[in-house]
């Protein structure tokens, strides 16, 4: 018969984790529902056109005015007040020297006074060109020339195909 020479009634002192797993969970949960509500900036459905020529947002060049539904303004998808706008505008253009250009975004269901008010905001305060966005009519394709949406428009080349299963011969 064997002795054991390891004391085996002593204090453990090992951490208890399970209420610090729950913690980390709990809080996982509350960033996954609130991150994708902050990345949507704000929700205003543009007027459809016909023709569009696809305009990628710049985020360092372009400056995007938009009003939603409710009448509320964003400036590059931030909240900021009716009060705030002409300032900040006048900020940000009178740095530049060559491109003046704002985008303007605005629920297709917004009064046309509140874009008229947006655009002789933008005006008074060194904005000398203001662009409207609008999406893409559904069911409808772009002929514009050099469009990447319109027929016949260079594609991006395709992915090699993947070989056949079981190697090649």
């Amino acid at each position: 018969m064997g002795m054991s020479s390891t004391g085996g009634g002593g204090v453990k002192a090992t951490p208890n984790v399970t209420p610090m797993i729950d913690v980390m969970l709990v809080l996982l949960i509350i960033f996954m529902v609130v991150t994708p509500a902050l990345l949507a900036g704000f929700n205003a459905v543009p007027p459809q056109g016909q023709n569009l020529k696809d305009h990628p947002e710049d985020a360092e060049n372009d400056q995007v005015l938009g009003i939603d539904r409710d009448g509320n303004y964003y400036l590059n998808k931030k909240p900021i007040s009716k009060e705030a706008i002409e300032k900040e505008i006048k900020r940000i253009y009178e740095i530049r020297t060559v491109d003046k250009v704002m985008y303007l975004k605005a629920d297709k269901d917004l009064d046309y006074s509140k874009v008229v008010d947006a655009t002789d905001m933008a005006s008074k305060n060194g904005v000398r060109v203001v662009g409207l966005i609008s999406d893409q009519k559904s069911g409808t394709v772009s002929t514009v020339v050099g469009d990447s949406h319109a027929p016949g428009a260079p594609q991006a080349p395709a992915a090699p195909a993947a070989p056949a299963p079981g190697g090649t011969p």
